[in-house]
C-alpha cells in the first residue's frame, strides 16, 4: 500500500475498526463521517490516531467529500444507510472521490448483489458495483453476508425470530472479520487486488431453526424460529409504521435466504486474513451483549 486511506463510516461498526486497525498499523489514515461530535471523539479511543487526520463530511455533499478526500490515495467506501435514493448517493461520493484525485475504491458491497436481486438492498450494492466501474479507477468489492450481530437483534425480547425465510440458509459474518479483510485489502503493495470481488462468509451456513438454537443455548432461554408467509410478515412488521422500501427490504432480506441467494460459503475472509471466519456460536460466546435483550432483567 501506498498513499493515503480514507475511511467513510469511520465511527461505525465496521470504519472505527477499520481505522483502528490502520492506525496501529502505522499507515496514513484520515478518518471520515457524518457526526461531528462522535468523529471528534474519535482519535481520543484511537490513540494511534492524529486528531488532525478527520473529516466531517456526508456522502451527499459532493463539495464536502471532494475537500474531505483531498490527497487521499485510496478510498473504503463503507455503504450508505438504505434509503430510496441510496445508489445515487453512493454516485455522488464516488464521483468526490475521482474528482478528488482517489486512485482506488475498496467498497463494502453485499453477497450476490445483482440487478434482480431478491433481496432489494442488494440490488443497490449492484449499481453502486456498476458506477465505480465506469469511473476507470482501480477497485476492490468486498461483498458481505448478513452479519452475525443483525441475527441476533432481528430476534424479538420474547424470544422469536419471525420471517419468510423458508429452510434457507444464511453463512453470516461477524464485523472483525469483515474489518480484518477490508484492513488486509487496504494494507496491500501493488495491484494484487485490483478488479476484485470477495464473499464475506462465516465458516458455515445456517437455518433459522439451527439459528435459533444457537441463541437459545447462548442466552439459556428458548428462542424460536416462526415461519412467516410474506403476508404475514407485512402484517406482523405493520406496527412499526415504518416506510414501504424499508418493510419490503426487511422482508426481501428473509426471502434472499429462502431462495438460496445467502447459503454461500466462501473461504475469502481467510484467504484474505490469513484466520478463519468466526462461527455464529464463537461471535454469541464472545459478544453476550448482542443478545442481551433475551436476557432476564438484572
Amino acid at each position: 500500500m501506498s498513499g493515503l486511506v480514507a475511511v467513510t463510516g469511520a465511527t461505525g461498526r465496521i470504519g472505527r475498526r477499520v481505522v483502528r486497525h490502520l492506525a496501529e498499523a502505522g499507515a496514513p489514515v484520515r478518518a471520515l463521517g457524518r457526526d461531528q461530535e462522535k468523529l471528534a471523539a474519535l482519535p481520543e479511543k484511537l490513540a494511534a490516531l492524529p486528531a488532525e487526520d478527520t473529516r466531517t463530511a456526508s456522502y451527499e455533499d459532493a463539495e464536502a467529500m471532494r475537500a474531505a478526500l483531498d490527497g487521499a490515495d485510496t478510498l473504503f467506501l463503507v455503504s450508505a444507510h438504505e434509503g430510496p435514493g441510496r445508489v445515487r448517493t453512493h454516485a455522488t461520493a464516488v464521483d468526490a472521490a475521482v474528482a478528488a484525485g482517489v486512485r482506488r475504491i475498496v467498497y463494502l458491497s453485499y453477497l450476490n448483489a445483482a440487478p434482480h436481486a431478491t433481496f432489494t438492498y442488494a440490488r443497490d450494492h449492484w449499481h453502486t458495483e456498476q458506477h465505480i466501474r465506469s469511473t476507470g479507477v482501480a477497485f476492490t468489492f468486498l461483498r458481505d453476508s448478513t452479519y452475525q450481530a443483525d441475527l441476533a437483534a432481528m430476534t424479538s425480547p420474547e424470544g422469536v425470530l419471525r420471517g419468510p425465510a423458508g429452510d434457507g440458509r444464511v453463512a453470516a459474518v461477524a464485523h472483525d472479520d469483515i474489518a480484518d479483510a477490508a484492513t488486509a485489502v487496504l494494507l496491500a503493495a501493488g495491484h494484487e487486488h485490483d478488479s476484485a470481488t470477495y464473499d464475506m462468509t462465516g465458516p458455515e451456513a445456517l437455518s433459522f431453526v439451527e439459528i435459533a438454537a444457537a441463541l437459545s443455548r447462548a442466552s439459556g432461554r428458548t428462542v424460536s424460529y416462526v415461519l412467516e408467509t410474506r403476508d404475514e410478515a407485512y402484517a406482523s412488521r405493520a406496527v412499526y409504521d415504518a416506510p414501504d422500501w424499508e418493510v419490503e427490504g426487511w422482508i426481501t432480506s428473509y426471502e434472499a435466504v429462502a431462495v438460496g441467494e445467502m447459503d454461500d460459503v466462501s473461504d475469502d475472509v481467510r484467504t484474505l486474513t490469513g484466520h478463519p471466519p468466526q462461527s455464529f456460536e464463537a461471535f454469541l460466546a464472545a459478544h453476550p451483549r448482542s443478545y442481551r435483550h433475551l436476557l432476564p432483567p438484572d
